[in-house]
């Protein structure tokens, strides 16, 4: 047999120098003629990852400005906070409604911005918790109540979570320089503004200060009261804003990070998504009671860059298709169906082309990052373990990031960057699965416990000083818990401020409250000792926003309802509002004249000046007012001996006849509103509570001038609180319901069927909420603050 060899390979011949000679000056010279240079062999230079060196160097922002923008590179970011919005307790069609509304926000996000949504969780530390929800002690005789309120604070606090949640929106951009970044956000921060609002969600800007204090609590955990940023004396001193937020140490492991050698972090990124995402998934994860933040980069893309990527992504499947058609034709099968898998993949791509086309959604490159903290490396892999299940129900893969621990954390924190690269496509209608919202919270700085967030179990803690205004209504059956909640109000108001507070309390329900808190309770009834003026006038008396008004007008509208009172509503005239408005000249004549210093006028001269009038109808008021000036129910009718300067002064109308009561809650009102007039020139703030306030509501001028008293005490430093069984008596008179659509802050406890009704169509509440108000046990049910709406339970 003959053995194969190999032929040796042919040596290429080398041309002679002359003609290598020749061809470069051919070269050279078309070169010359069409201006072409030869294509250099490009250079590849390989990325550089700059290694930290101190813990500043962690922090990837490069410049901050004074409007909150901060700059890496040509990336320019801002950021804002949005306030969380009751989607979890709503029903489908509200779901639907906001889902819609959020997916429009999204696509209008312009192309060449990367927003970033990130979910951030604090567990507010017992220091803070301290100095901002519990009552300090004054060393005033009542601390032995602060501590007990304190206590039970505490205990409801250890049955909660205790974590702040916020929620911010980062936008970047890529600019030349800041003044074109700050034409964009400028711009851009309208159109969130309004999205948001559409949402019932408020939107506001996020100053250095916010921005650096969110970095600042997250490397360092239970110092937030430590934050420290002064703009000006860092342009003095030169010092850089990250020795303010950075860490004093920060060590990067494969899997994990260490912060200041007593707390351990961990970034998460979502590998695979469902195919379906459930709008309670960022819920489930932001549930764990663990310093935390979740953040989704949406980068938009343009109709034209989305419809080229699915059209290759169309392309591909084709081809698949094709392929498979010939290996079955073949095999001569030619009747093989296409497997399903390849169908679907191909009509959802076709679907996804037509819906790009038509310009119904946009299409977002989506990134999901998380970053969790713990105490200690054991602790850490267990929540870790814990997370990755959450998502094991919803096919999907939450994994760790290895060795990009630092890229990691540069994304998920609201820097507004994003340098690791785990994207996947998704349209507007899908981003939205990922929605933010959850329940509402209140938990106000200062606040007044209310109760426990019956969605949440967290504490209810509420300064209605920070509302619009203060103004507010207590409603419900009786025994669902008005009455506790109003006291418990005046509580803790009392003992953690310094403000007055008045109760006009028809029922002697607050007599044993004001005595333990060394209050004043003043009896008014037929024959009591206790006495006040009707027509008590401080200087003041009628001004409004500050401009100078004749208090005569005010007072002579105050008069008028007391003689209504006294009289059948019907036989008011014209005539009578006219004498009565003479004898309140000639009573007030001479007390004017001496600039309100000296002994006010009383019913008394009131009423003498009646009888000195020639007119028919001047002697039928009269006649009516006798009894209150001169007979046995004149106990408004004499100079006031009552001391009204007490921080807690009851007003016991227990004993007043049903006529005399709306007087009396009359004269009261008055009363308070002259208090009111000299604490508002102190400084000083007045709450005032009008139980079974549907009394005043019985007649037109008794129901105005309560009214005028609502916006008028706003105005000078007060607020009052209407406390009524039935939101019903409110809507059938106007100026109730100008009261009711005047005040920010309503408790709504157990309710009856008609009143129900009522609340839904006033508050678009859903039906879980509904549920929270109806047939509710004692203590619980529903608080408007603002425009926030939580159930709540206060056992």
């Amino acid at each position: 047999m003959k053995s194969l060899k190999r032929k040796p390979k042919s040596k290429a011949k080398r041309p002679k120098k002359a003609k290598v000679k020749l061809l470069k000056r051919i070269r050279n010279r078309l070169s010359s003629l069409f201006k072409f240079k030869p294509k250099e062999k490009e250079k590849t230079k390989p990325t550089r990852w700059k290694i930290p060196k101190t813990a500043q160097d962690t922090i990837p922002i490069q410049k901050i400005y004074a409007d909150g923008i901060w700059q890496k590179d040509n990336k320019y970011s801002k950021s804002w906070a949005f306030t969380d919005i009751n989607f979890h307790v709503a029903d489908e069609d509200d779901k639907n409604n906001i889902l819609l509304t959020y997916a429009n926000i999204l696509k209008s996000l312009p192309d060449e911005a990367q927003a970033k949504i990130s979910l951030v969780n604090k567990k507010m530390s017992k220091e803070r918790f301290v100095k901002e929800s519990l009552l300090p002690l004054k060393n005033d005789g009542y601390d032995d109540y602060r501590l007990e309120y304190n206590q039970i604070i505490m205990a409801k606090k250890e049955k909660g979570n205790n974590l702040i949640r916020e929620r911010i929106l980062t936008i970047t951009v890529e600019k030349r320089n800041i003044e074109e970044a700050r034409n964009f956000f400028n711009w851009l921060s309208n159109d969130l503004t309004l999205g948001f609002k559409n949402l019932s969600s408020n939107l506001r800007e996020l100053s250095n200060n916010e921005r650096l204090s969110l970095i600042h609590d997250f490397f360092r955990i239970d110092e937030e009261d430590n934050f420290r940023f002064d703009w000006q004396q860092r342009k003095i001193d030169g010092a850089s804003f990250k020795d303010s937020i950075c860490p004093e140490s920060i060590e990067f492991h494969s899997n994990y990070f260490q912060i200041s050698d007593n707390k351990f972090g961990r970034v998460l990124f979502l590998r695979e998504y469902p195919a379906s995402v459930g709008d309670d998934y960022l819920k489930k994860l932001s549930d764990l009671a663990k310093n935390m933040v979740i953040s989704l980069d949406l980068q938009p893309l343009s109709r034209e860059a989305a419809v080229k990527k699915v059209d290759r992504k169309h392309l591909a499947i084709e081809t698949d298709i094709t392929r498979f058609r010939s290996r079955q034709n073949r095999n001569q099968n030619y009747l093989a169906d296409v497997p399903l898998e390849l169908s679907q993949r191909e009509e959802n791509v076709s679907h996804v082309l037509g819906t790009l086309a038509n310009g119904e959604q946009k299409l977002f490159m989506c990134t999901l990052t998380l970053v969790h903290i713990a105490d200690s490396k054991t602790e850490l892999d267990n929540d870790s373990e814990s997370l990755k299940n959450m998502t094991g129900g919803e096919n999907a893969d939450l994994a760790t990031l290895t060795y990009q621990q630092e890229e990691g954390l540069n994304t998920v924190l609201p820097y507004g960057l994003k340098e690791i690269y785990a994207e996947r496509s998704l349209l507007s209608n899908a981003c939205v699965g990922f929605v933010p919202f959850s329940a509402q919270e209140i938990n106000h700085k200062g606040g007044i416990y209310y109760g426990v967030n019956a969605t949440s179990g967290n504490l209810i803690l509420c300064n209605r000083r920070e509302l619009i205004n203060s103004n507010g209504f207590i409603v419900g059956t009786s025994g669902s818990g008005k009455s506790f909640a109003a006291k418990l109000e005046e509580f803790g108001t009392f003992l953690g401020t310094g403000d007055d507070i008045f109760v006009v309390d028809p029922e002697s329900e607050y007599k044993y409250l004001a005595e333990k808190l060394g209050g004043e309770v003043i009896k008014i009834a037929a024959g009591s000792p206790h006495h006040i003026n009707a027509l008590d006038m401080e200087q003041g008396y009628g001004d409004n926003d500050g401009k100078k008004e004749n208090p005569l007008i005010f007072k002579t509208q105050f008069v008028m309802s007391l003689c209504e009172q006294v009289m059948d509503s019907r036989q008011i005239t014209a005539q009578h509002k006219s004498i009565i408005a003479r004898c309140m000249q000639n009573s007030y004549k001479d007390y004017m004249k001496n600039n309100y210093q000296g002994k006010a006028p009383t019913l008394k001269d009131f009423l003498r000046e009646l009888k000195n009038q020639p007119e028919e109808q001047a002697q039928d008021i009269a006649l009516a007012m006798e009894v209150y000036a001169d007979g046995t129910l004149d106990v408004f009718a004499h100079e006031t001996n009552v001391d009204l300067h007490n921080r807690f002064t009851v007003f016991d109308l227990s004993e007043l006849t049903n006529q005399m009561k709306t007087v009396g809650m009359l004269v009261m009102l008055d009363a308070i509103y002259n208090r009111v007039i000299a604490n508002h020139k102190k400084g000083k703030r007045t709450w005032v509570y009008v139980d079974e306030i549907y009394l005043f509501f019985n007649n037109q001028y008794s129901a105005a001038f309560l009214e005028e008293s609502w916006k008028r005490f706003r105005k000078k430093g007060a607020a009052v609180t209407g406390i009524t069984q039935n939101i019903y008596d409110c809507m059938n008179y106007p100026e109730a319901q100008n009261m009711l659509s005047n005040s920010e802050f309503i408790l709504m406890f157990n309710q009856a069927p008609r009143d129900i009704e009522i609340i839904e169509k006033l508050f678009h509440i859903s039906p879980d909420q509904v549920s929270a108000i109806k047939d509710a046990n004692k203590g619980a049910g529903l608080i408007k603050v603002g425009a926030d709406l939580v159930p709540f339970v206060n056992n």
